[in-house]
């Protein structure tokens, strides 16, 4: 007869092997945004702020647009940009047409009941001599993507000395 502890070990290992084959990925993008980024579009919503998004002659640029076409570099991915204000690119991650909002937003940021957001990356000084901590926003529960973007936000952002 098995212990109750030899039930559950045999029951953990079950589960193991039952998942293994089955492509289950953690974490996991129930929308596939990752997916769809890799050898894909990165779709970016941008509101201009200061040096991190500033309106170019035919793109974005920026800190935060150079960090977001390195990320689709990286990933072997081009970058379809849309400008707009923050409410109208929170509405585009709700409905499913952005990947990520940048805009030199902060981990105070309203937007984190309509949509998820990066762990702060970046620290920044402001005029007023105050510290602020920047953020990006995502697509609620897309975990693989944001824990993606979060690896290499964070890897350029110690590169470059602003890792908070």
């Amino acid at each position: 007869m098995l212990r109750p502890r030899g039930v559950a070990a045999l029951a953990l290992g079950l589960a193991v092997l039952l998942t293994a084959g089955c492509g289950i990925r953690i974490p996991a993008d129930p929308e596939g945004t990752l997916e769809a980024v890799e050898g894909g579009t990165l779709r970016a919503g941008v509101s201009p702020n200061g040096d991190w998004i500033r309106l170019g002659d035919d793109q974005p640029a920026g800190t935060e647009a150079d960090a977001l076409r390195a990320f689709a570099r990286a990933h072997d991915a081009t970058v379809e940009w849309t400008v707009g204000s923050e409410e109208a690119l929170v509405r585009g991650l709700e409905n499913g047409d952005l990947d990520v909002v940048a805009g030199g937003l902060t981990d105070e940021t309203p937007w984190t009941n309509k949509a998820g957001m990066t762990r702060p990356y970046a620290e920044s000084t402001l005029a007023d001599g105050s510290t602020v901590k920047l953020v990006m926003l995502v697509p609620l529960g897309e975990n693989a993507f944001v824990s993606e973007l979060e690896t290499f936000l964070t890897a350029e952002a110690t590169r470059k000395g602003t890792a908070p």
